[in-house]
């Protein structure tokens, strides 16, 4: 599963090459590779590499999210290129329950490129993965930039809006099932029994 971030959140396309997402799901999770420019701008986390990192969207990042679209539960990933990760549990819009879980993350870079594989565990997903949408941001101050696989359409722009990573009504039907057949179902997860939906 192959998917191109080639616009900024609202709409109009990228001056770079696009962050290049892929997705391999297997028998215990999904393998999340990602190629991307790096601009290393703004400068490193000062978080230790391969740990979680809280408030990573505030540095060069690029992030998935994995959707409920009915129980709006929902899986937050971020990568950065520089070897912090940040993966939260969300029920409901914004509202996170669990967050800076663990995380097997590795990662190259070069002076212009990085890559970066990080494994997802089952657990991690909400029940019924129904949507999906992946994002990217560098840049410091007015040079920041936000870029989405599935932006705001442009005619649904408002004046002074700002980039919401979180507005779940603009994410684009996905399945793993398109990979693993149509007889596949997703894992339990204790992770996730604990949370009902509404609670």
């Amino acid at each position: 599963m192959d998917f191109k971030i080639e616009h900024t959140w609202d709409g109009s396309p990228v001056k770079h090459e696009p962050v290049f997402v892929r997705l391999n799901p297997g028998d215990g999770g999904v393998m999340m590779e990602v190629r991307a420019p790096f601009f290393n701008d703004p400068p490193a986390p000062p978080g230790e590499p391969g740990k979680p990192f809280n408030e990573l969207w505030d540095y060069e990042v690029v992030e998935a999210f994995f959707l409920n679209d009915i129980t709006e539960q929902y899986l937050e990933v971020e990568l950065c290129p520089h070897g912090q990760h940040l993966v939260l549990l969300l029920s409901g819009r914004r509202n996170v329950w669990k967050q800076e879980l663990a995380l097997s993350f590795k990662v190259s870079k070069g002076e212009a490129k990085w890559e970066g594989r990080a494994y997802l565990p089952w657990s991690y997903f909400p029940p019924n993965v129904t949507k999906f949408n992946s994002f990217a941001i560098h840049g410091s101050k007015d040079k920041r930039s936000y870029e989405a696989l599935y932006p705001v359409p442009q005619h649904e722009l408002q004046q002074g809006q700002k980039p919401d990573f979180h507005r779940l009504e603009y994410f684009k039907l996905f399945s793993f099932n398109t990979v693993l057949g149509e007889e596949w179902k997703q894992p339990e997860s204790d992770l996730w029994l604990t949370q009902k939906p509404g609670v």
